[in-house]
């Protein structure tokens, strides 16, 4: 191993082009990914130059971050359990109900609506039907002084918004269950309940780990759904660091915030390895057999399960067809009248917050997209000293809570020498670096499909690296590249917990407009956002997903079948 990484870091000194690309990745990433954390680190751990534990025992000192401190975790267990279980609801829905090719399709539509809206589209939602003029609290049940903000909201807007995470991880883990494990159990007279009991739920243990591990991660980074609905009786801690920078500018305070939420975060994350490491969970051999035919469960459970999941999938249709709704009317709750006053509004005030929007996700998309395959390709076709370093580093931003990234960029950005905040280059910075893994993973799993003969053939007869990568590679990997394309800018248009500290009087973002409108409950214009962003996400995705389908090929594997992975 060591004489084969040898061999290979003399045949990338005499590459020239490779070698650059590697320096030039390795310091972009030493500048937009471990530079801001250890500014961050220095920030909370040091004071007058010397390293010391004060800011942090002056932080859990204080009885209002302790009382933060467990309501995010009470929180982040709530959202990432019921998510969980939602998830595996409509994986299972979908992989075992012998639904047909157009209810998987409605299924899939309703599902994934919350992850290419803003994080807190949910909330306005939930705001218009249980506020003290809402919907159904004050139209329907006839309720006065109804409060729709507390713990129950706030876990259910972050349940309905997550949950998608959960059902893209449970669902190829059960799709790539053999069936004819389970017949096997069912011919040696065991019910269909113990199966599922004893065989599928086991079977799916990496992904409950993984599902529940993602879910916990991204509601302990959401504070604009706490600073919503969560109210002063529920403080979590990623809206008292975001409230401690913005409202009293205590970078140093904010700092040790955002670093405790790294104890519960790497807590989840170590015991999700231990759990799923102490034992074996293989169900693709290689071995193949004729497929089973036997129903894997008795048909009133499918009927069971698909009106569970038309269930959830009514509510959130619901909640969006009241966001329009709301869109479209003088004052949601006291003056029905149409208008289209709150969309003359969001192209006049609103306008350059649109415009920045677009400008940074149309400048992010492509960059994004090549950076993703550039580094997963390195990580996949070539061996060179750092590599695992490389991999890992890659994947800090995307692992860390969006609020630490973004106070570790505001702390290393907004003094000289590299003064970037303020401007556009920073929250491009940001969206390449935090959401690119996805593209970077893309690419690497489906390299590990193609032949290493095709580049190699190329190679031989001549051409370099860079020639080899561009005309053989590259058509090869297209799947993966517009997949990176989708996700950074499905992520531009939607993101907030990480640029919300990075905007600024010159550049600022539709997601921060919206969360403003809603502090300010000027919920019309934030609902007309809402639609805006939505409407302009699933154009450009089935813009995307139209190329996209042109290069799906056998060899394309699972990477090619959808922008998220579906």
């Amino acid at each position: 191993m060591a004489r084969g990484y040898a061999a290979e870091g003399r045949r990338v000194l005499r590459d020239p082009a490779l070698l650059s690309t590697i320096v030039i990745l390795w310091l972009l990433l030493a500048l937009f990914v471990v530079y801001p954390l250890a500014e961050l680190l220095a920030r909370a751990f040091s004071d007058e130059g010397k390293f010391t534990l004060e800011p942090l025992l002056s932080g859990l000192a204080d009885a209002s971050n302790r009382s933060a401190f467990v309501n995010s975790l009470i929180l982040a267990t709530t959202v990432g359990v019921l998510g969980t279980a939602l998830g595996f609801l409509f994986a299972l829905t979908a992989t075992r109900a012998g639904l047909g090719r157009r209810w998987l399709t409605a299924l899939d539509a309703a599902s994934l609506l919350p992850l290419v809206s803003p994080p807190f589209t949910t909330s306005i939602a939930i705001v218009f039907s249980f506020g003290p003029k809402g919907f159904i609290s004050h139209d329907l049940l006839g309720l006065e002084n109804v409060s729709a903000y507390g713990y129950w909201s706030t876990a259910l807007a972050e349940t309905l918004t997550y949950f998608p995470i959960g059902y893209l991880t449970l669902r190829p883990i059960l799709a790539a269950i053999d069936p004819n494990l389970e017949e096997m159990a069912f011919s040696l007279g065991g019910s269909r309940w113990r199966i599922f009991r004893t065989v599928t739920v086991p079977l799916c243990v990496p992904g409950f780990a993984n599902a529940f591990l993602l879910l916990f991660a991204a509601s302990l980074a959401d504070f604009a759904t706490p600073l919503i609905l969560a109210g002063n009786s529920f403080s979590v801690l990623p809206t008292q660091a975001y409230l401690q920078i913005t409202g009293m500018f205590d970078f140093k305070g904010g700092a040790v915030l955002s670093l405790m939420l790294l104890v519960p975060a790497m807590a989840v994350f170590l015991l999700q390895r231990y759990w799923v490491g102490r034992r074996v969970y293989v169900t693709v051999t290689g071995k193949v057999g004729q497929r089973s035919r036997t129903r894997a469960m008795a048909p009133w459970v499918s009927v069971a399960l698909t009106l569970g999941c038309a269930a959830v999938a009514a509510v959130i249709l619901y909640f969006y067809a009241l966001l329009l709704y709301a869109s479209l009317v003088v004052a949601f709750g006291a003056n029905n009248s149409f208008t289209w006053r709150h969309y003359q509004v969001i192209f006049t005030e609103g306008l350059p917050a649109i415009r920045d929007t677009l400008i940074i996700a149309l400048i992010g998309m492509p960059l994004g997209g090549f950076y993703g395959v550039l580094v997963g390709y390195l990580i996949a076709r070539k061996r060179f000293p750092g590599l695992r370093a490389m991999e890992l580093v890659t994947m800090i931003n995307y692992a860390l809570p969006g609020t630490i990234v973004g106070i570790a960029y505001l702390i290393a950005f907004n003094d000289p020498p590299l003064a970037l905040t303020g401007g556009a280059s920073i929250i491009i910075a940001c969206y390449i670096f935090r959401y690119s893994p996805t593209g970077i993973r893309a690419t690497v799993a489906l390299l590990q499909q193609i032949d290493r003969s095709l580049e190699e053939a190329s190679a031989s007869l001549g051409a370099g690296s860079g020639q080899t990568f561009r005309r053989v590679t590259l058509p090869l990997i297209a799947p993966a590249f517009f997949a990176g394309l989708g996700v950074v800018f499905i992520r531009s248009m939607t993101a907030i917990s990480a640029t919300i500290f990075l905007v600024s009087l010159s550049w600022t973002l539709i997601t921060v407009r919206i969360l403003e409108n809603m502090t300010e409950l000027s919920l019309g214009p934030a609902a007309a956002f809402s639609v805006f962003v939505i409407v302009v996400v699933f154009v450009v995705v089935s813009g995307l997903s139209a190329i996209l389908a042109r290069f799906r090929a056998p060899t394309a594997g699972a990477a090619a079948r959808s922008l998220l992975g579906g």
